[in-house]
């Protein structure tokens, strides 16, 4: 069974998500879009685009939830339905919701350590 296939974010909470972006944005340069984060460009291993989002959450947001982690990592997956099914198959915590959106897939599921984790399937590429 094929599982991860690269980073596709990387989520930060933080007390005052403004300060922090200009933080990255200033010493780091970033450069941070309008909608809180960014993307970095890169190519999968089937040769096709791909991206890493970096992006910052307000500390209230429950979307890293049931995860009491500041942050969370999104990892790019081609096959997110089989995988959830393998992964409950293998005795993990996942999270009974997929979301489908024209982003893509999510799912989540819980390491050991109660980080939440966020697998992501891309939209397929529009045909030529």
């Amino acid at each position: 069974m094929e599982r991860v296939l690269g980073i596709g974010g990387i989520f930060l909470k933080a007390r005052d998500p403004d300060a922090l972006k200009a933080w990255y944005r200033e010493h780091l340069g970033l450069q941070i879009e309008e909608w809180g984060g960014l993307a970095f460009p890169w190519q999968r291993p089937d040769g096709l685009p791909g991206m890493t989002v970096w992006s910052v959450f307000a500390e209230s947001s429950n979307y890293f939830d049931p995860s009491p982690a500041r942050f969370m990592v999104n990892y790019v997956v081609r096959d997110l339905r089989a995988l959830l099914e393998t992964l409950r198959a293998e005795g993990c915590q996942v999270d009974e919701r997929v979301e489908e959106s024209e982003y893509g897939l999510f799912g989540w599921v819980m390491d050991p350590e109660g980080h939440r984790v966020e697998l992501w399937q891309p939209p397929a590429p529009p045909a030529a």
